[in-house]
């Protein structure tokens, strides 16, 4: 296979050119036609240069134009970019976190499927010659099948590695920003603080991967390391006696059900930069009292606070623009505080719960600023 910027050669699954360092195409599952509408995408900005992704209401027209052919991934695409996931991408100066926080926006604030999210992620990257390789690319003919990576503990059972190929290694890893993949914590690694009451995990893992530690039942404490930027689903589900959860500023994904069913749990400090408080993600965490939402945060999912039957008070900023009508199912003890006529504050007066609100620009931690209904 060729390079179709510069004709160098590629190894079988490159997602860059060697030579030339231009992005190769990819077909994504369930989009054969990935490919040629990388090319087109190219043609905007070889045709009309490239300040055009910057322009939206621009980029739609041309996108009419150049994809004629194409009329389901061109509406996909058009809808995307009206959501404003091109946008701000720009406005991410760490492409790696771009690149995340864009795919949490599509799967939860544009409601489209996994393959379309991977779609327009492998079609806006290869316009901006951003280097992306999807979990969906289909698989080409030679590619070599990717391993899942060792432990710390088979690691240092494997073959020695010379030292100038560590320094070589180390320092590709300095000068690669990181993404949530860099390092993962797998349920594996996860075996040694079985019966551990509190648990710190290491610095430089990125993401904790899903079920990591639940039904850990002895953990009553855990301390995130400064690097990390995911929770994987139901990564710590069903931990009865956690009380303490300490998250570093990092965290930007919190995946559904994460803390589903801490019973011990009574209070959490969320992260500011997390994009959505997804579906069970509090469910059934009987003895959580208080919970501060960030600003970051867009949309809370189904029953992610049901059964939360001690919750007293959630502070509910103007960003949140969708709440799932489940979401909080048997809290009767809840009073959301919110922004006078916000999307919240009408969702609480139709679902008739309790509310309190302060008027838009005030402080919402003010207690002395706050009105009921």
């Amino acid at each position: 296979m060729l390079c179709e910027n510069c004709n160098a050669e590629l190894a079988p699954g490159s997602i860059v050119c060697p030579e030339c360092e231009a992005p190769v195409t990819q077909e994504i599952q369930g989009f054969e036609n990935t490919k040629a509408i990388q090319r087109l995408m190219k043609a905007i900005i070889v045709d009309n240069g490239r300040d055009v992704p910057a322009n939206t209401s621009r980029l739609v027209s041309m996108l009419n134009d150049y994809l004629t052919d194409y009329d389901r991934e061109r509406r996909l695409l058009i809808y995307t970019l009206n959501s404003g996931v091109l946008k701000n991408m720009f406005s991410e100066r760490d492409r790696s976190i771009a690149l995340m926080i864009a795919k949490n926006s599509l799967l939860n604030d544009c409601f489209i499927t996994e393959n379309a999210a991977e779609f327009a992620l492998a079609c806006f990257t290869y316009m901006l010659k951003w280097p992306y390789k999807s979990k969906l690319k289909v698989r080409e003919e030679g590619e070599p099948v990717e391993e899942e990576p060792q432990t710390e503990e088979e690691q240092t059972a494997g073959p020695v590695v010379s030292e100038s190929k560590k320094e070589t290694e180390e320092k590709k890893t300095d000068e690669q920003p990181l993404s949530i993949d860099s390092k993962v914590f797998r349920p594996k690694d996860a075996l040694k603080f079985r019966i551990s009451k509190n648990v710190i995990i290491p610095e430089g893992v990125t993401s904790i991967e899903g079920f990591c530690f639940d039904g850990f039942g002895f953990m009553q404490a855990i301390k995130l390391p400064d690097t990390l930027l995911a929770l994987g689903e139901y990564a710590f589900s069903n931990c009865k006696h956690l009380k303490i959860v300490e998250m570093p500023q990092t965290l930007k994904i919190l995946q559904q059900g994460v803390f589903s069913q801490c019973v011990s749990l009574t209070e959490i400090k969320l992260p500011r930069g997390i994009l959505a408080i997804e579906d069970n993600t509090f469910l059934c965490c009987e003895s959580l009292e208080y919970v501060d939402i960030p600003p970051s945060v867009s949309s809370i999912g189904a029953q992610a606070f049901s059964g939360c039957e001690s919750l007293k008070k959630l502070l509910v900023p103007e960003s949140v623009k969708f709440i799932d009508e489940n979401a909080f199912l048997y809290c009767p003890e809840l009073t959301i505080h919110c922004y006078e006529n916000s999307y919240v504050h009408k969702y609480c007066l139709k679902n008739e719960i309790k509310v309190e609100t302060v008027v838009v620009g005030a402080d919402l931690h003010d207690d002395n600023l706050v009105k009921e209904g």
